[in-house]
């Protein structure tokens, strides 16, 4: 690899001082340009080391972000391959529930409805790869937007990393103090409509068999589970978001 190609931005030099960006810009030069055609492999590990000169420990950081990226497809005893198809990855960004109503023009306010530990419903243990029946932190509250219901926090939480005379949530809400406190490595997002019920509907003040957006997630600290959420939104609640 040329030295022009490599230290393009400042991100890296050929030799031991190879940074993984500087491999990964190669990387995608060399998929970008045809050079790693779709569908084919590309050299293993050792190999591009080799020819880069530079620690496999850079390449395989490299790799791993592409991976990450949708760029390459890495697979077990399969070797690295450029997709076919490529998929690039959209990427969430946590939202401080306060910042969003404040960010549409409204005052924001809260309730904490409730806050007890007991056993785990089996679909959120399942979720965060806990045996059945583990004891979870439950937090229920309000968001409000101008004195009118916004969201409702549902949350199960990792007694141990957020415990209660740690974690206090009459006034700062748990999704901001997870923020302020915990940072995550992975997770997962779904989204649905959920039809309100009599008791849904009486917190987020709409009809009964209103259409809600549910946002529903969890977050993990390395494998350490940290929560298992669930958002409510207000009747008309727009999410965007960019890629």
């Amino acid at each position: 690899m040329s030295e022009s190609r490599a230290g393009s931005g400042g991100q890296g030099r050929v030799g031991g001082n190879l940074t993984w960006q500087a491999v990964r810009a190669e990387a995608i030069r060399r998929i970008r340009e045809r050079e790693w055609m779709p569908g084919s492999r590309i050299p293993d590990e050792a190999e591009l080391a080799a020819e880069l000169g530079c620690a496999r420990a850079t390449v395989n950081r490299a790799l791993r972000d592409l991976a990450a990226e949708g760029y390459l497809e890495r697979r077990r005893k399969g070797g690295t391959r450029v997709p076919e198809t490529p998929v690039r990855k959209a990427t969430f960004e946590i939202a401080v529930i306060r910042q969003d109503v404040e960010a549409r023009g409204h005052r924001h306010g809260y309730r904490l409805l409730g806050d007890e530990t007991g056993a785990a419903p089996d679909e959120i243990a399942s979720a965060l790869g806990l045996p059945k029946g583990t004891p979870l932190r439950h937090v229920r509250a309000l968001h409000l937007a101008d004195d009118a219901p916004f969201c409702l926090e549902i949350r199960w939480l990792n007694p141990e990393l957020v415990p209660p005379e740690r974690a206090v949530f009459d006034a700062l809400s748990a999704n901001e103090w997870l923020l302020r406190n915990l940072a995550y490595s992975a997770g997962s997002f779904g989204f649905s409509a959920r039809t309100a019920d009599a008791e849904l509907a009486a917190l987020m003040a709409c009809p009964e068999g209103a259409a809600l957006l549910a946002m529903d997630r969890t977050t993990f600290m390395d494998a350490v589970p940290i929560t298992a959420a669930t958002l409510i939104y207000r009747e008309g609640y727009r999410l965007a978001t960019t890629m």
